[in-house]
């Protein structure tokens, strides 16, 4: 099949979009007129003209994550083999719920998946998938977190418990956690928020005061969420000392990786993972730092037969089971019918190899450190301290919903504001794109300064 076609227009878009705008300036009534003005689906209509329609309006009314100013949250510019591989994947529309029904896509993503489970450092014998997303994997592990430490769990809910389950992590945790709490019916009560030192890690005395505290209350403390790179601050958790403190406690360890779960693949970053190889689940999404396109969550998981038990599904309709080498995905994860999610990972790896993505990370690293010394030198104060490329800043009187209507309204950079523990509001920018280079950094501190 010929893709050069596709990867010619690819190539062609971002081009366009590296010289446009990065954020819209649209209302909701002037895109609702758009739609209702030509598509009442009355009529048939010729799908060139329509997808035409489509791309310029994706074009003009979106804020373009991959644009090289775009220092946002974690939507990253998207490699070409990743491109090539969602296409693939659309058009031969593989139903990965069962092995026989889709070998080949079965074993590309359980090859991808193993591959990058060893990275990690788990067990050979671990259990991953391909997820929605960072909140399903997290809502994974949670389920089978909850399986392991109560037995009785599955078939009866939490009402058969003794008591009120309790998991610990600290307020960088992302939010998504409570709604996976409130989902999976324990309720926000259920977490317990841990304090942090000064650069914002978990505090592990405080986190020994509070299970011991919850275990002579008559709560039963289940599981620790570690991070690896939360999204307001890159923090990393002192993962080894909280790995060892659950083993002692036999409590379930999760970390959190998603975004920096990628850093793995460097040589320069990985030792700020250590402990990593400790957890018993894992979440990393391939959509954040491994760049391709949304959604491609990622569960990874080192007790297969506690995986099997919290997902097991017995039916008459799905293809006989195969030999017993393989399982079938929709008996060890949440979803059902599955996408070949995967397949844009692995095209990706297998283009650019372990090193290409080495580069690639550390090159956005060096970007990041880049970005603390340019504001710096221009008079800004960074706040943050972690080694992946998110920086968190100020200066004396700025107010940061004003700095950035005013960086939106000239088009200079895509940034965001967020509130580290009980402090004011700062800017956060981070190097999502592989396409960023020092000149558009420069370029960006040099106008943000003749902003204030």
């Amino acid at each position: 099949m010929e893709f050069d076609q596709l990867l010619r227009g690819f190539s062609e878009v971002n081009s366009a979009i590296a010289d446009g705008p990065i954020v819209p300036t649209v209302t909701p009534a002037e895109i609702r007129g758009h739609l209702d003005s030509r598509y009442d689906f009355s009529e048939p209509l010729g799908l060139e003209a329509v997808v035409a329609d489509v791309e310029q309006m994706l074009r003009t009314w979106q804020v373009h994550v991959t644009h090289p100013r775009y220092m946002g949250l974690y939507n990253p510019s998207v490699t070409p083999a990743s491109v090539v591989g969602d296409t693939l994947t659309a058009i031969y529309n593989p139903q990965l719920a069962a092995w026989r029904t889709s070998p080949a896509a079965n074993e590309i993503e359980r090859h991808t998946l193993a591959w990058l489970a060893a990275k990690f450092g788990l067990p050979t014998e671990t259990i991953a998938s391909f997820t929605s997303g960072g909140t399903e994997a997290n809502l994974s592990a949670i389920i089978a977190a909850l399986t392991r430490a109560f037995p009785a769990y599955g078939e009866q809910g939490l009402r058969c418990l003794p008591g009120s389950p309790a998991i610990y992590l600290t307020r960088q945790a992302h939010y998504g956690l409570h709604r996976i709490a409130r989902v999976a019916g324990l309720g926000c009560g259920a977490i317990r928020m841990v304090e942090t030192d000064s650069h914002l890690k978990m505090n592990l005395a405080d986190l020994a005061n509070k299970v011991a505290e919850d275990r002579r209350n008559g709560f039963l403390p289940f599981m620790v969420v570690g991070n690896a790179g939360t999204t307001a601050a890159g923090v990393i958790d002192p993962l080894a000392d909280v790995a060892r403190f659950c083993r002692a406690e036999n409590l379930w360890f999760h970390v959190d990786a998603a975004w920096g779960g990628a850093a793995v693949l460097s040589p320069r970053l990985r030792t700020h993972l250590h402990g990593i190889e400790a957890a018993d689940s894992i979440t990393c999404d391939a959509h954040k730092w491994f760049s391709v396109p949304m959604g491609a969550g990622m569960f990874f998981c080192r007790h297969p037969d506690v995986v099997r038990e919290a997902f097991r599904a017995e039916v008459s309709f799905m293809p006989a089971k195969t030999d017993g080498s393989v399982a079938d995905p929709y008996t060890t994860s949440l979803q059902w019918s599955r996408r070949f999610t995967g397949l844009k990972l692995f095209l990706s790896l297998a283009h650019h190899g372990e090193s290409g993505y080495a580069e690639m990370i550390e090159r956005q690293t060096r970007l990041g450190e880049l970005l603390r010394d340019l504001l710096q030198s221009a008079g800004w104060r960074v706040v943050n301290t972690t080694p992946l490329p998110v920086v968190c800043f100020t200066r004396e009187g700025l107010d940061p919903a004003k700095f950035l209507a005013d960086l939106y309204r000239h088009q200079i950079a895509w940034m965001s504001e967020v509130r580290l523990g009980d402090s004011a509001p700062v800017v956060r920018a981070c190097i999502t794109s592989f396409r960023t280079k020092e000149s558009d950094l420069e370029w960006v501190v040099k106008k943000m300064g003749q902003l204030v």
